[in-house]
């Protein structure tokens, strides 16, 4: 039953994680590579502002959002200038850059040796430390952040994404500010990756830059893709895919020593099919 209600968990975590990616690589046509690193930002912000400076969870969740999403405008405003595969390039280098200041600042990170200890949420003087109550608590706040995002793409803001997707070219004779609109919403997306960060910093009580790799940006990647471009549904569908993957995977009778390149290999052929046959993924609308 606690195998079953960390899944939950984690599930909760990954929703407003994807959603947010798929606001960048669905709804405005931005290959990012570098969303994990936003996701450990978050984690590092929440997890220090409660245990440097005492501020109540809530507060912390607040400080990563505004913390991820700014640091996202900031350093999407050169990478926005690029294209196509500079632009991917670009990406993976900030991810590399956070990953490596995450490992060697060790004055505030620790580096490789983590932050252990994070204290777990206290919601009206209660702390969230049983299974249940997180899963409550995240799934909450899943929820209202896949509202948020809905509220986004509905929006007029959300339909100049899609234009900008579409024709970028066509969107700024209309007289859209396509560099601003694109650094806004790499900073919005930023900002959801950063709760999902702190939900996760004070739901395993432990993080270390391993955890925020370009093996996660790629894994990330592939949830959108594998869901589907430019629907609400489709990271939804995405995440609960790819991690259904690996737990089917415990039904076969594969040594630990495989199991986790047996997932990769499966992870690859599925995304190389995905992209031969519906490029737009499972629940899509948009083509990669």
């Amino acid at each position: 039953m606690n195998y079953f209600l960390h899944i939950l968990i984690m599930l909760c975590i990954y929703f407003p994680l994807s959603g947010s990616l798929n606001l960048l690589v669905g709804f405005t046509g931005m290959m990012s590579i570098c969303h994990a690193a936003f996701y450990g930002i978050g984690g590092y912000i929440s997890a220090l502002a409660m245990m440097q400076l005492g501020v109540p969870f809530f507060l912390a969740l607040l400080l990563a959002a505004v913390g991820g999403g700014l640091i996202a405008a900031l350093i999407s405003a050169p990478c926005i200038r690029l294209k196509g595969d500079y632009f991917i390039l670009g990406t993976i280098g900030f991810q590399v850059i956070v990953y490596r200041i995450l490992y060697n600042w060790v004055a505030v990170t620790r580096g490789p040796f983590g932050i252990p200890g994070i204290p777990a949420p206290v919601v009206f003087g209660r702390e969230i430390s049983s299974l249940p109550m997180y899963l409550l608590m995240s799934a909450t706040v899943a929820v209202g952040c896949l509202i948020l995002i809905y509220l986004i793409v509905s929006s007029p803001f959300g339909r100049a994404l899609k234009a900008v997707r579409e024709d970028e070219t066509a969107a700024q004779a209309l007289g859209y500010n396509t560099i601003g609109l694109k650094i806004l919403v790499f900073g919005i997306a930023g900002g959801f990756a950063a709760v999902s960060g702190s939900l996760y910093a004070h739901y395993v009580t432990f993080i270390d830059p391993t955890s925020f790799t370009i093996d996660e940006a790629i894994f990330l990647i592939s949830i959108v893709i594998v869901g589907g471009l430019g629907t609400l549904k489709g990271p939804v569908i995405g995440t609960v895919v790819m991690f259904a993957i690996p737990e089917m995977l415990r039904f076969l009778k594969i040594p630990d020593a495989m199991a986790a390149n047996t997932r990769q290999i499966i992870y690859g052929v599925l995304l190389i099919l995905l992209i031969r046959f519906r490029p737009q993924g499972i629940a899509g609308e948009a083509k990669l």
